[in-house]
């Protein structure tokens, strides 16, 4: 159980750090925002790549996991950050989701 909620844990900052780096540009790009921006945000994806590193698994095991916690980050960043409120759809979504990188997780290892 505490390697789950450690697992998690690191999924949640990898997906803010690439969240917030994929961010950044969009405020340039969209809103007209500083280029300044971009600075924080290249150092924000390449603490998203080297986080990615840290975990105990596979890559491949790891990105599929880590989606299930990346989509229900980013719904979180568009209620709170965005301002937008979320449907029934999405919760839904994301628990399917969350179960799918606890299954990938918690499988058992050889």
């Amino acid at each position: 159980m505490f390697d789950l909620l450690r697992q998690t844990a690191l999924f949640i900052v990898t997906a803010l750090a690439e969240i917030i780096g994929c961010y950044l540009p969009f405020l340039v790009l969209k809103q007209g925002k500083t280029a300044w921006l971009l600075v924080p945000a290249v150092v924000s994806l390449a603490l998203f790549s080297w986080l990615l590193t840290m975990h105990p698994t596979a890559a491949g095991r790891t990105y599929a996991a880590y989606g299930g916690i990346y989509i229900a980050v980013a719904l979180l960043w568009l209620r709170f950050v965005d301002g937008a409120a979320l449907t029934r759809w999405d919760v839904a979504g994301a628990c399917v989701a969350l179960l799918g990188m606890t299954i990938i997780v918690v499988q058992p290892h050889a």
